[in-house]
């Protein structure tokens, strides 16, 4: 497998790696959208978050929330994402989460922002989404 974040994670690529765990790591994105933006991934390779196990995820999880405190240090506020599959638009096939500062003046606007052919469902729609959902 040529997973950049799996060659991060055993140090063949370098990275500025600001938390570490058994199971997680936490490191600067190479490609920023502001100061402070950050990854944490599973040590474990993952394609998506239901792929994790209990233990994986909860690990990685508590480092989100960990991190998320020191990285507000940065701005006010901050970002939480995952993109989970290719459609969602993850770049690398490895689960991974963005913790991102902001700050008003960023540019950046609300997640409702990204999606412009937005539905209008109608209750039964609704209806049958939340029975699937619910099963």
């Amino acid at each position: 497998m040529d997973c950049i974040f799996c060659s991060i994670i055993s140090g063949k690529i370098p990275a500025r790696k600001i938390h570490e765990t058994s199971k997680s790591l936490a490191f600067l994105d190479a490609f920023p959208l502001v100061r402070g933006h950050t990854l944490v991934v599973p040590k474990t390779h993952y394609s998506k978050i239901q792929e994790m196990s209990q233990l994986d995820n909860a690990d990685l999880f508590e480092t989100v929330r960990v991190l998320t405190g020191k990285i507000e240090r940065l701005a006010p506020s901050s970002l939480v994402a995952v993109h989970n599959g290719k459609e969602s638009g993850q770049e690398v096939p490895h689960v991974h989460v963005h913790i991102i500062p902001r700050k008003q003046e960023d540019g950046a606007g609300p997640v409702h922002s990204m999606f412009t052919k937005r539905p209008k469902p109608s209750n039964a729609e609704l209806d049958e989404t939340e029975n699937i959902l619910q099963k």
